[in-house]
């Protein structure tokens, strides 16, 4: 049974990555750039973050529930983690923010804002791959 909570914990968390990583890039095409494809975008962004907080939450609480202790993480890992969700937060908060006000931006604004979260979302990603390697 743990095996199935963590695989399920772990696709949920994959696909969150696909979408954090994905969608703002997907933003800065051209067949994209339209305010209603734009907002669509903003909003699977915020879920997508959202998916990856809980996800992450649920790793470790999957670990206590099973173990009844955290996950043992060496220095590298646990800074790994760290990155992982300072890249959770900055990426929720800005997206939210261009949900809710990015409509009133400059075009160049926007296009900062969907880079910045592209890089958020390849930052969290590559932290993933360190956190699992050096677990």
């Amino acid at each position: 049974m743990e095996n199935l909570a963590y695989a399920l914990v772990q696709l949920f968390h994959n696909f969150g990555a696909v979408a954090v990583t994905a969608a703002p890039i997907a933003a800065l095409r051209p067949a994209c750039a339209s305010d209603s494809a734009r907002g669509a975008l903003a909003r699977l962004v915020v879920a997508a973050w959202v998916v990856q907080i809980a996800s992450g939450v649920s790793f470790g609480l999957t670990s206590l529930h099973y173990y009844g202790v955290l996950p043992d993480l060496s220095a590298i890992a646990r800074t790994a983690l760290v990155v992982k969700v300072l890249c959770a937060a900055a990426g929720l908060s800005l997206s939210a923010l261009m949900l809710a006000r990015g409509a009133r931006w400059s075009a160049r604004a926007r296009d900062r804002g969907w880079h910045a979260l592209a890089g958020l979302g390849a930052t969290a990603l590559a932290g993933a791959a360190v956190l699992r390697w050096f677990s």
